[in-house]
């Protein structure tokens, strides 16, 4: 079947590019999650339907299409049950595309890693929802599914593909918050994704984190990401995290950019996703198709689909259209949609009751940058694109404290040895056998 190709050039848009696309390329999967959004009946065998090779990179130039800036992730269901996977992750960097390759790391082995690299893979983002291999395992569906997934980890290391963590709470782990922010900041992952769990597919029959608890994580995660000084601490399908980063310190820097790091719902403004089977939707919660590009391009779709333009201006109702943080926050979108049907709803989990003060507005990004050398410019160009704009400001801040108005490449490599080191090793002890929980770095 042929998809459509959008012959607009992307700078007639009005919207603006996605910041990132999520491809769910198939519904097969190794593990049974209960909260699994994709409720995947048929995670042994797969669906048919499922977007063929040809029409998958065709959905991939579209998404380039729209302007080139776009992160790709590719992922599932489990993703590297695709036997095409690198052919696409290929596709996609070849069109200098940013590819992820989001997965629970069972798969992941030291040819595997490599075989990934060389397609030009950038990164994996990889499912940990417990140092506890018993409560992981059970939470995925899948004994023994722990001990491959740190295994997944250690290939990931070894071979220099750059890996975040992905660490869904809910009132039975979370607990576990600081000791996984200790893991992944002493293992060497890039990032740590809180992901907050709402309730749709698998995951509607899974008691969501109380609101109660929410509050508690979200303020703990908030304190984490400002404290922490080269672990980069994000909270997912959280808005509300934008909220408490201004009132823990107004000056600091997340609090006043835009785009992606700006926080709120990304759904139908600078996110979405494709199923595996072509449709197009808000976000991974917000299941209700908005056209499929089996019968349009998908920069047709990012454009004109009614429901991006309602999310884009969005008139929300209840504590969120009388909030502050409007603007900043917004409240999750696919909560209020899966539970009552109303997409500018307010946000029933947030506890925080609106001060009638005016509304917010978004600060633009500080303009008063250094001046790079080239060599710098090029060691920062190869580093991943979601993280170069923390790069960029520590290694700016760095030129400053040294009295300097220009960033060498020299800075880079100072702040590298800081932040990895040589000779350094971790040898935590999290009751497992993993040599991901003793691997020297």
């Amino acid at each position: 079947m042929n998809l459509l190709r959008s012959k607009d050039s992307p700078k007639s848009a009005g919207a603006d590019q996605p910041f990132l696309v999520a491809l769910n390329l198939t519904r097969r999967c190794n593990q049974a999650c209960d909260h699994c959004y994709l409720d995947a009946g048929c995670r042994l065998n797969g669906e048919d339907g499922e977007l063929s090779t040809a029409e998958t990179k065709n959905v991939i130039e579209g998404i380039n299409d729209l302007g080139g800036e776009t992160m790709v992730v590719l992922t599932g269901g489990e993703p590297l049950m695709r036997s095409d996977l690198d052919e696409l992750a290929s596709h996609a960097a070849e069109l200098g595309l940013m590819v992820v390759v989001g997965t629970n790391g069972m798969m992941l082995n030291e040819d595997r890693v490599r075989k990934m690299k060389d397609a030009g893979v950038s990164g994996v983002g990889i499912s940990l929802d417990s140092l506890d291999p018993t409560y992981h395992d059970n939470f995925r569906g899948q004994i023994g599914a722990w001990e491959k997934t740190m295994a997944g980890i250690d290939a990931c290391r070894s071979n220099g593909l750059a890996y975040q963590l992905h660490f869904s709470v809910t009132d039975d782990n979370a607990h576990e918050l600081d000791d996984m922010i200790e893991f992944a900041r002493s293992s060497g992952a890039l990032v740590l994704n809180i992901f907050f769990l709402v309730c749709t597919g698998r995951g509607e029959k899974v008691t969501n984190i109380s609101s109660e608890k929410y509050d508690q994580v979200l303020r703990k995660v908030t304190q984490a990401a400002h404290d922490e000084p080269e672990l980069l601490i994000r909270a997912k399908c959280a808005p509300h995290f934008k909220r408490m980063a201004i009132e823990l310190d107004p000056d600091w820097p997340i609090t006043l950019a835009q785009g992606y790091e700006a926080g709120g719902c990304l759904a139908g403004t600078r996110y979405c996703r494709v199923t595996p089977e072509g449709g197009v939707t808000a976000c991974p919660y917000i299941e209700d198709e908005v056209g499929s590009v089996r019968g349009q391009s998908f920069a047709d779709i990012w454009r004109s689909a009614p429901m991006f333009e309602k999310l884009r201006q969005p008139q929300l109702e209840g504590r969120c259209g009388e909030c502050e943080y409007t603007k900043l926050c917004g409240g999750c979108r696919a909560r209020p949609w899966a539970r009552d049907g109303n997409l500018m709803g307010e946000d029933f989990i947030c506890q925080y009751e609106p001060q009638g003060n005016a509304v917010i507005q978004p600060l633009p990004e500080q303009t008063n940058a250094l001046m790079w050398t080239g060599k710098a410019e090029q060691r920062i160009s190869r580093a991943p694109r979601f993280l170069r704009k923390m790069i960029r400001k520590r290694a700016e801040d760095y030129a400053r404290e040294q009295g300097r108005n220009q960033v060498t490449a020299e800075d880079l490599t100072t702040l590298a040895e800081k932040r990895f080191g040589k000779g350094k090793s971790f040898k935590p002890n999290f009751g497992g056998k993993s040599e991901a929980a003793n691997h020297e770095l």
